[in-house]
């Protein structure tokens, strides 16, 4: 064999191998992965920690799913915001690059104007009543308003109560609030209330309130149980009260664009394991709110149970001078079924 047949014989010896192991190589991805030419993969993204009770939930989601198709639809979930903040997300939904994202439906607002019913002050008279709400036909109708905006609701999940927690005084009364200093979001609604109340709303950004508390700069904050304990305000603020003066659920929603490409067995799958997803996060989150509230007392903080009709009653006036017609709508048919 001469020199040159010899190495163009070498060279299809080595393409060969090359050939075979780039090969392999693009199985054990695609094994990897899970994914094949029958499989129907949703993209999810969400802004939360993976230790969150929402992203375990999603995770459950993806479990369900893939028992309910038979492995041919699934999930892949991209946590702690890989995939953009809240407008991102959402945005990439309506143009139907991401096919699902969890977000608070105060981010919705911007998107759907009456979500905005649900960050005014004791709108619902406890825990039931909020689910009482969301789970009939107020909630669900709410939920599926965003159609217009390619932006199809899911489920809600549980997101608890916001609740007054303060340094040296604690609060019982609307009226212990007078003279205050109490850091709210930089949110109209957030900031009438606390006027409404007699308090002094004091904006600060989230990531700078523990040092505004450390420094005395605010008296107090309001915000869930388990933000209370996960951001160790408990440290300063010794003083922790049970009004949940308000409730803002989450929603897991998805691309319409997304949804319609669905046959409808995968669109009757993604709903059940959703509504399944729901259950589960609710459970997870009463679990998660009960283990905050003793963990913070047995780091010396009272908690609180107050007469949460005194501070209803203060923001009264605050609701009744709502002039939009759809949010009064929304609150009457809200209050109706308490009753």
């Amino acid at each position: 064999m001469n020199k040159t047949l010899s190495t163009f014989v070498a060279g299809l010896l080595i393409g060969a191998v090359l050939a075979t192991g780039g090969f392999a190589l693009f199985l054990r991805s695609q094994n990897a992965s899970g994914n094949n030419s029958s499989q129907t993969v949703l993209k999810l993204g969400h802004g939360l920690e993976t230790a969150h009770p929402i992203h375990k939930s999603v995770e459950h989601m993806k479990m369900r799913l893939e028992e309910l198709s038979g492995g041919s639809v699934t999930i892949d979930i991209y946590p702690s915001g890989v995939v953009g903040n809240e407008v991102a997300s959402i945005e990439q939904l309506q143009n139907g690059s991401l096919a699902m994202t969890s977000q608070s439906v105060a981010a919705m607002e911007n998107f759907i104007p009456s979500m905005a019913t649900f960050s005014l002050p004791y709108v619902f008279h406890d825990s039931d009543h909020f689910w009482k709400v969301l789970d009939g036909d107020v909630g669900q109708k709410l939920m599926q308003s965003g159609e217009k905006k390619f932006l199809h609701g899911l489920c809600y999940f549980d997101s608890g109560s916001r609740n007054f927690y303060t340094i040296n005084k604690p609060i019982r009364t609307p009226d212990d609030l007078k003279g205050m200093n109490i850091r709210v979001m930089n949110s109209p609604t957030a900031i009438n209330m606390i006027k409404a109340m007699g308090g002094n709303p004091t904006p600060i950004p989230f990531s700078e309130l523990f040092s505004a508390l450390a420094q005395g700069a605010v008296d107090g904050a309001e915000n869930n149980p388990a933000s209370f304990y996960n951001k160790q305000h408990y440290k300063v603020c010794k003083h922790f009260s049970k009004d949940g003066h308000t409730r803002v659920p989450d929603m897991l929603i998805m691309s319409s664009k997304v949804w319609d490409r669905l046959s409808s067995q995968e669109q009757s799958w993604v709903q059940q394991a959703a509504q399944e997803c729901s259950a589960f996060q609710r459970d997870l989150w009463k679990e998660y709110t009960e283990t905050s509230l003793k963990a913070v007392e047995a780091e010396g903080t009272t908690i609180y149970d107050v007469d949460t009709a005194l501070f209803a009653e203060k923001v009264k006036p605050m609701l009744d001078a709502i002039d939009n017609a759809d949010v009064q709508s929304l609150l009457k048919k809200i209050g109706e079924v308490r009753e």
